[in-house]
């Protein structure tokens, strides 16, 4: 397979720099709206203020140990906001481009290219036979709608190309190409200018040596073209799920090399040198190389960075059960952790195409402060998912939107203040809210000089109440109560609606971070790294398939040392291989995971049924002694240089005599609310609703009969009164 040369090698997220004035780490999280940085400093010079006052006033306090820097997006080059984000982080920090010792970067460019279908032309090789491999996929958006429009692959059919490849259950060779056929497959190739290719072999997942074979081939005959194997990208039993995420890979490869380099070349016209990372799908990080040659892997990787630094929140805080809310200006998302873990799937879907790599399940549950209100045909208010997005954005921005947003419901209804930039930045006009929503609230059947208060309360009560039934929904599909756990929100306005829907689904306890409006970019720099590895068995659990099992194993326990050695050398000392089996019982459509440790090796047959009757007993409720068990792979999770993390104590500042107010609407009620900023947040805190905290990069709403104090490890805790 063919592998660009990479513009640089990283070290690490946590590898040692040269000795200079400041070691700044950065995380980077791109948005459809914003642009988020977070830098942790350590700076030998000064020491640093590690107030919790400092910590949320962002980037005007010197020597903090974490800045934030918000930087509206430039979604024709995304890297354009990195770079002007950067450049405000030195300024702020009064450092140089060569103080940055690392840089973690989550991008959203893959996924948007595959919900837009904006990817490159794929050619799709596949065994003889299965052309329509694709075309006869098991998955739509909605099951039950037989009018639903059919759903386009990634790869047309006039793309997809046979070849006389084939490999049995064992992955014996039944079929092998010939050259000519090779050959005549390339040409074909290059006459319809497509730009990468994916090769799905039959049985591939048993031995991808023969699709590697075939690879090399066609990599001689199509020197600059990209192309990746089933059995390199993930060798999972089922050619329809490998095929797929073949295709997937090979659909987002040339965009994400072409803006990596881009980007490289951009970071190195600035002035660093800094290793750069792209946060992955599993919540941890990959060296820019692995994300050239697996860009699937990044595909989701952005709510997964801030999933990971909320089940740190979570563990500081002595919290077992947490769900994370992630609201932005574009959508919202949501993630269950429970026991310090996050719910991991492999059944995720991507605009329609399903993925079948290790991902944190994160759900979309809602909209973002940019969706967009409005009445349908029949009358009724819905809230999105129609988006105002970065530009023009809400109707306060003033720049062409009149349409009626969450912010500017918000705004509206007093809950964020008037004269406060949002994400820093941006400038809100109250009166351009106010017009649009008394364009809507005739419809509403609000009319009269608070007309638009009225029509910003149903807004937001709508966005709540949709809100808290796709959270209740995932909720249900695991078992859980909702007062069993404790959200922890985050994102620009994340804060601001979580007692809300806190209240609407009965979750009585809220923590939210202090840099909450660039909480995914924290999870970022704070992040490990972090690859998952499989290797196919489908096989009864017999002396011969758990000696193979055994023999995998220790090549994924060496494979991912490896890997962790060759991304980072600092970190290859504190690199760990997790391995597991995926078993089941024959005919079972889902299986268990068993960990495994290497001490282990070699597998005990005996030993190991009981095992896994046992896990199955404790997941289900029942054993079947007289069933046969299939091993099905052989998994590993390779990781390693995981950043220590900082808590910054309290500030001792003393709360004013007399805290300002603001009128705000909730629920078509007006209030009087206190007003606190990032100088109240000082040890011993306690505040009863209603209150509104302006914090730098967000608004934390207190509703009444909640009550907020300061929290552990930089955290404001929000409490629902007993009734």
């Amino acid at each position: 397979m063919t592998e660009d040369t990479p513009v640089s090698t990283p070290a690490s997220p946590v590898a040692p720099a040269p000795v200079s004035a400041k070691r700044i780490r950065v995380g980077i999280d791109v948005g459809g709206t914003f642009t988020d940085f977070v830098a942790v400093v350590d700076d030998p010079v000064a020491a640093p203020a590690t107030s919790t006052a400092a910590l949320a006033a962002g980037p005007d306090v010197p020597a903090s140990q974490r800045i934030q820097v918000k930087e509206p997006s430039t979604p024709d080059d995304p890297s354009l906001a990195v770079i002007r984000g950067l450049t405000r982080l030195l300024e702020q920090l009064d450092a140089r481009p060569a103080d940055i010792v690392s840089i973690v970067h989550g991008t959203t460019i893959g996924l948007n290219a595959v919900i837009q279908r904006k990817g490159a032309r794929v050619g799709l090789v596949v065994s003889s036979g299965h052309r329509d491999i694709l075309e006869l996929g098991r998955r739509l958006p909605k099951e039950y709608d037989l009018r639903q429009p059919r759903l386009h692959p990634l790869v047309p059919r006039n793309n997809v190309f046979e070849i006389e490849a084939r490999q049995d259950a064992a992955g014996r060779i039944t079929a092998e190409p010939t050259d000519e056929e090779l050959v005549r497959v390339a040409q074909a190739i290059r006459a319809r200018d497509l730009s990468a290719v994916a090769i799905v072999v039959l049985g591939s997942y048993r031995a991808p040596e023969f699709e590697a074979r075939i690879a090399e081939r066609l990599a001689e005959l199509l020197p600059d073209t990209p192309i990746s194997t089933s059995a390199g990208v993930w060798p999972e039993i089922r050619e329809y799920n490998r095929a797929s995420a073949t295709a997937l890979n090979m659909y987002i490869t040339p965009l994400m090399r072409g803006y990596l380099d881009e980007l490289q070349r951009r970071l190195a016209r600035l002035g660093t040198t800094a290793p750069l990372y792209i946060t992955a799908n599993n919540g941890g990080a990959i060296g820019v190389s692995t994300a050239r040659s697996r860009p699937v892997d990044t595909v989701l990787s952005g709510p997964a960075s801030g999933v990971a630094a909320s089940l740190h929140l979570a563990e500081d805080n002595g919290i077992a059960q947490m769900v994370s809310f992630d609201m932005g200006g574009t959508s919202s998302d949501i993630a269950v952790g429970v026991g310090g873990a996050a719910e991991v799937t492999t059944r995720s879907e991507v605009g329609g195409v399903p993925l079948i790599l290790p991902v944190i399940a994160v759900s979309a549950i809602g909209a973002g402060g940019g969706s967009i209100a409005g009445v349908d045909a029949s009358g009724g208010l819905h809230v999105g998912p129609e988006s105002a997005g970065a530009v023009p954005g809400p109707a306060a921005y003033g720049l062409g939107n009149r349409e009626p947003t969450i912010t500017d419901a918000y705004l509206a209804s007093g809950i964020l203040a008037a004269d406060k930039p949002l994400g820093g930045r941006q400038t809100l006009d109250p009166e351009l809210s106010r017009a649009a929503l008394e364009r809507l609230a005739p419809a509403l059947g609000h009319t009269g000089p608070r007309a638009a208060e009225a029509a910003a309360a149903d807004v937001v009560a709508v966005a709540s109440a949709d809100m808290a039934a796709g959270l209740q929904k995932v909720l249900a599909r695991g078992g859980y109560e909702a007062a069993e756990f404790t959200l922890v929100p985050y994102g620009g306005a994340g804060p601001t609606h979580a007692a809300l829907l806190a209240e609407e689904v009965g979750i009585g306890t809220v923590i939210v971070p202090l840099t909450a409006g660039t909480y995914c970019a924290l999870g970022a720099v704070e992040s490990e790294l972090r690859r998952d590895y499989l290797r196919g068995i489908a096989a009864p659990l017999t002396e011969e398939s758990v000696r193979r099992a055994d023999d995998l194993l220790a090549e994924l326990d060496a494979e991912g040392l490896h890997w962790v050695a060759s991304e980072s050398s600092s970190a290859a000392e504190r690199a760990r291989v997790l391995l597991r089996l995926e078993m089941r019982y024959a005919g079972q459509a889902f299986s268990l995971e068993l960990p495994v440790t290497a001490s282990d090796l070699p597998l005990d047959v005996a030993a190991l049924t009981e095992e896994f009757h046992r896990l199955h007993e404790q997941e289900f409720g029942h054993r079947d002694l007289h069933a046969p068990i299939h091993i099905i792979a052989a998994k590993a999770t390779a990781t390693g240089g995981a950043p220590e993390r900082s808590h910054p104590e309290p500030a001792r500042a003393a709360a004013p005599a007399v805290r300002p107010t603001r009128r705000i609407v909730l629920g078509g009620v007006a209030h009087e609310a206190s007003v606190l900023t990032a100088a109240d947040l000082g040890a011993g805190l306690h505040v009863t609703g209603p209150a509104v905290f302006d914090l730098p990069n967000t608004t934390v709403l207190v509703p009444p009969g909640w009550r907020a104090g300061l929290g552990l490890g930089s955290t404001l805790r929000l409490d629902r009164e007993e009734r």
